[in-house]
């Protein structure tokens, strides 16, 4: 699979849908942390998937009927449904330079570019389900 992801559903096209070079990835550890008296700091970890990831992902110029099936795409998943995503991973173990996460899609939005084209823009939030 190529990194991106596909969509499906009436009307809205089967293609893999591959983001700009744009792809951003934030991680943000989960910590517990206990503070003593003496300057003394203990920390943990908050459970098994402890690191956070969100994906800023950017679709620009792209026609108004591949950015209207990105929408729909995002509308019928309404933040709660996730959806296979498949980003670079230089460390993955079956040599494919990539990895499919789960995620869902907690933001987007959509600007008028030139002509009949369109910037879709996406907020991701990696979600550990089955």
């Amino acid at each position: 699979m190529a990194i991106g992801f596909q969509i499906s559903g009436t009307g809205i096209t089967t293609e893999t849908i591959i983001p700009d070079k744009t792809l951003t990835r934030k991680s943000k550890p989960k910590v517990l942390s206990a503070k003593f008296g003496d300057g003394y700091e203990q920390r943990a970890k908050a459970g098994l998937n402890s690191i956070e990831e969100d994906y800023d992902v950017n679709f620009i110029n792209r026609p108004k009927a591949s950015a209207d099936d990105l929408v729909k795409f995002f509308d019928g998943k309404a933040g709660v449904t996730s959806f296979d995503f498949t980003i670079p991973d230089t460390n993955d173990t079956t040599a494919t330079g990539e990895k499919t996460i789960k995620v869902v899609c907690s933001e987007w939005s959509t600007t008028y570019a030139n002509g009949d084209h369109y910037n879709v823009s996406a907020k991701f939030k990696r979600v550990y389900a089955p």
